[in-house]
């Protein structure tokens, strides 16, 4: 049976408590300021005029997503594969989800809003000391933030030491690709990506 309704979807699942609802703010404040000064990583999720959906991965040292007020961080789009999905979706629709988080901490923050692309030197110039610095930022109006409940980092177990596994439990990023695309081209252990990738950090 398909759920196609939210009458059907409330009555398997009941309301939110009443703290669930409050805890939505539409600005930032001194425990989730806090929380962006702690968080070295992030999930943002973007999506296009046709509905395309896309999340990403970003990261850098604790405080990456800066604080510029009480209702706007800014993203330093650090160096990757040029793909650029979610810059261009963010052309598009203008619309992010982040969800940040701290390594040991079970909670996480989320934080939602309107996002553009800068390429003025003010936002560039707080990365100009980074070896290589961002073409442009990420700036995040901030419609919703909140903090996000333990229980799936508890479920996962995420942090803890016994969930670490050795990387040689997969195969290289480059063997991987190569059998997904079929691609007839010399690929790289390992180490060679890891040392590759330290020099574009």
């Amino acid at each position: 049976m398909k759920i196609n309704s939210e009458q059907c979807l409330r009555e398997l699942y009941g309301q939110p408590k009443q703290k669930a609802v409050q805890k939505q703010l539409s600005q930032l404040e001194k425990h989730s300021i806090n929380f962006l000064k702690l968080s070295p990583f992030a999930v943002i999720s973007t999506y296009d005029l046709e509905g395309k959906v896309d999340s990403s991965p970003r990261g850098g040292e604790p405080g990456f997503a800066r604080v510029i007020s009480n209702t706007e961080i800014a993203i330093a789009d650090a160096r990757g594969n040029n793909r650029l999905d979610s810059l261009c979706n963010i052309l598009q629709s203008g619309q992010i989800g982040c969800l940040f988080m701290i390594p040991g901490i079970d909670e996480t923050l989320r934080i939602n809003g309107t996002a553009y692309l800068s390429v003025d030197p003010e936002d560039l110039g707080h990365s100009s000391g980074d070896k290589n610095p961002p073409k442009s930022v990420i700036k995040i109006a901030i419609t919703e933030v909140f903090l996000h409940c333990a229980k799936s980092m508890m479920r996962s177990k995420l942090w803890h030491a016994q969930s670490l596994q050795q990387r040689d439990v997969l195969p290289s990023m480059g063997t991987m690709i190569a059998d997904q695309t079929g691609a007839a081209v010399p690929t790289e252990t390992q180490q060679q990506m890891v040392s590759r990738f330290k020099d574009q950090l």
